[in-house]
C-alpha cells in the first residue's frame, strides 16, 4: 500500500512511467497495473494520502490489487493468524498453507517459501514465543523470587508472603496468588486453586524441581513426592518437571514471573498489608488488569486468547474437590500405635515393629501395609493422646480394656453391698483406678469358684476385720472362715448354768 501511495504522488507530480520505475524499483507492468487499479477504485492524489494503509487496502479490494500483495505480485500471509492457528490441536503449517493457497490461488507463495517467511516472522518475535504450545496442553508453575511483607497488626511482626505464578502455554493466561509459605500444603493448594481459576485442567503441569514436589531431580526420570503424585492423579494430569539447569523448558513461567514482578509486585511495593487475604485481594485486581492488557504483536489479550484457544481444550475439573494429604512412613511401636504429629493411632497388633505408610489429611488418618488399608481414624490434634480401636488390640488387652470403674462397681453391687464396698476401697486407694483393676477382677472372679454368697460373706468379714484387701478375702474363703461367721450368727444364746460365770464375776 505504501508503494501505491508513492506511485499516485509521483503520477500527480507529472513523472513518466519510466521515471516512476527508476524511483520505486517497480516494473513498468506493475506500475501500469497499480495505477489502473487505483483509477478503477476512484483513488487519486492527495486523497490517497489521507487514507491509512488498511483503508487503502479496503478500497482496492476487487480492483485486482489485494491487501498484502508484495512487489513480486504474491500476497503475504497473515502470520499472526498462522501463529495462533498452530496452537490448536492437529493444525499444521501444511494445512494452513493449503487454506492460504485456496484463498489467493496463483498469488499465494509456495509451501517452502511460506514456511521460510513464517519462520522469519517468528524469529522477530520475543524469544519466549518461539516454542509452539498446543491448546490446553501445558501449565507452567513456579514461585516468584521477590516476596511481599505482611505485618501482624497485634504484634507488629513481619512475615514474607510467597508469590505463586501459573501460566498456560498457548494463551499466556496467568494466575497469581500469595501463599504463606512454599511448603507442600501451600504449593499443592495453589495448584488446586489455579485449576479452579482456569475452570479446567491441562494435560501437563511443568514445575521447576522444588523439594516439596520432587524428591529427586533427574534429567530423565525425576522422582515426584507422593503427595504431589496423588494430587496429579486426582486431577488426571501428568507432571513433567523441567530438566535441571534448563530454564528454557519452563520459559513461559520464567517470563510470566518477570511480568508479574513488573506489573503486579512493583505496583504493590509501597502498600502495607496486614493479612494474606488483603494481599490476595490486591493481587486479584492487578491480575485481571494484566490478563486484559493487549498483546504488542498479536491481536487480542491473554483473556481473549484463553477463551478462544485454551478454554475449549482444557479437561473438566473432577466432580469432587481435592483434599490435601501428606504421606509418611512410620514404624509401629510395641504398643501397636504409630505417631503422627505427636498423637498416637492404633493399627492391628500383628504389625508391631513393621513399617506402614500413613496418609493424613485435616480430618482423617489412614495406615497402609502392602498396599492395603489396615486402619482409619479421625484426625486428632491432642498432643500425646491415643486413638485406639478395640479390634486392633490382642485378645487379652481387649478384655482388660473393656473394664472401667463403673462396670466393676456395678458387678460388685450385684453380688452384695460388702463386695461393692471392698471394690470401691480398692479403686479409691490406688494412685490411678487402673492400678486396682487387676485386684478387683481377681476378687470378683472368685465368685465362680466359691459362689456369690460366700464371696459377700468373706468381704463382710474382711471389712469388719479392717483388712479390705483381695488377699484377706481369698484367705477367708480358703479357710472357710466365711462359713464360721454364718454358724456363729446361727447359734442360740448360752443357757443358764452354775458353771457359767456371768459378767459380774469379773468385777
Amino acid at each position: 500500500m505504501r508503494r501505491i501511495k508513492e506511485l499516485l504522488r509521483l503520477s500527480a507530480a507529472g513523472l513518466s512511467y519510466r521515471q516512476m520505475a527508476g524511483a520505486t524499483g517497480l516494473s513498468l507492468g506493475s506500475i501500469s497495473r497499480y495505477l489502473k487499479a487505483a483509477q478503477d477504485a476512484g483513488l487519486s492524489w492527495p486523497m490517497a494520502s489521507e487514507l491509512t494503509e488498511a483503508d487503502l487496502g479496503v478500497r482496492l479490494v476487487g480492483s485486482g490489487i489485494e491487501p498484502g500483495r508484495a512487489r513480486s505480485g504474491f500476497v503475504e500471509p497473515d502470520y499472526a493468524a498462522i501463529h495462533q492457528g498452530l496452537k490448536h490441536k492437529g493444525v499444521t503449517l501444511l494445512l494452513l498453507w493449503e487454506e492460504y493457497r485456496t484463498g489467493y490461488g496463483p498469488a499465494a507463495y509456495g509451501y517452502t517459501q511460506f514456511c521460510v517467511r513464517y519462520r522469519n516472522w517468528v524469529a522477530a518475535l520475543a524469544r519466549s514465543m518461539r516454542q509452539v504450545h498446543r491448546a490446553g496442553e501445558k501449565l507452567f508453575v513456579d514461585y516468584a523470587g521477590p516476596t511481599v511483607p505482611i505485618i501482624d497488626g497485634r504484634t507488629g511482626e513481619m512475615h514474607k508472603a510467597q508469590i505463586f505464578v501459573a501460566v498456560l502455554g498457548a494463551s499466556n493466561y496467568t494466575y497469581v496468588e500469595a501463599t504463606r509459605t512454599q511448603q507442600m500444603a501451600d504449593w499443592i493448594g495453589a495448584h488446586a486453586r489455579a485449576f479452579t481459576f482456569f475452570g479446567g485442567v491441562s494435560e501437563i503441569v511443568v514445575p521447576d524441581n522444588p523439594k516439596v514436589g520432587v524428591n529427586r531431580a533427574c534429567r530423565y526420570e525425576p522422582e515426584l513426592n507422593r503427595s504431589y503424585q496423588e494430587m496429579a492423579a486426582h486431577y488426571g494430569v501428568a507432571i513433567i518437571p523441567a530438566r535441571p539447569y534448563k530454564p528454557r523448558d519452563k520459559a513461559k513461567v520464567e517470563v510470566g514471573v518477570q511480568i508479574v514482578e513488573r506489573w503486579i509486585l512493583a505496583r504493590l511495593r509501597h502498600r502495607q498489608f496486614f493479612s494474606l487475604g488483603e494481599l490476595n485481594t490486591a493481587i486479584r485486581e492487578l491480575r485481571d488488569v494484566l490478563n486484559d492488557r493487549p498483546f504488542k504483536k498479536l491481536a487480542g489479550n491473554r483473556r481473549t486468547a484463553f477463551a478462544q484457544i485454551d478454554a475449549p481444550a482444557l479437561r473438566p475439573l473432577p466432580a469432587t474437590a481435592y483434599e490435601f494429604a501428606e504421606w509418611k512412613i512410620a514404624r509401629v511401636h510395641i504398643d501397636y500405635h504409630v505417631e503422627i504429629d505427636h498423637h498416637y493411632y492404633s493399627v492391628p497388633h500383628a504389625l508391631v515393629k513393621r513399617a506402614v505408610d500413613t496418609r493424613f489429611t485435616a480430618t482423617t488418618v489412614e495406615c497402609f501395609h502392602g498396599g492395603q488399608r489396615v486402619a482409619s481414624h479421625p484426625r486428632s490434634h491432642r498432643r500425646g493422646g491415643h486413638t485406639t480401636l478395640p479390634e486392633h488390640m490382642p485378645k487379652a488387652h481387649q478384655r482388660h480394656a473393656q473394664w472401667s470403674p463403673e462396670r466393676l462397681l456395678g458387678w460388685a453391687l450385684d453380688i452384695g453391698p460388702s463386695t461393692h464396698a471392698l471394690v470401691r476401697h480398692q479403686l479409691e486407694t490406688k494412685p490411678h483406678p487402673e492400678m486396682g483393676y487387676r485386684a478387683c477382677l481377681g476378687l470378683l472372679s472368685s465368685a465362680r469358684r466359691y459362689g456369690r454368697d460366700r464371696l459377700e460373706a468373706a468381704c463382710r468379714k474382711a471389712l469388719a476385720a479392717g483388712s479390705p484387701t483381695r488377699g484377706s478375702v481369698i484367705s477367708i474363703l480358703k479357710t472357710g472362715l466365711d462359713r464360721q461367721v454364718e454358724r456363729d450368727l446361727a447359734v442360740s444364746p448360752l443357757p443358764d448354768h452354775a458353771n457359767v460365770r456371768g459378767p459380774g464375776y469379773y468385777h
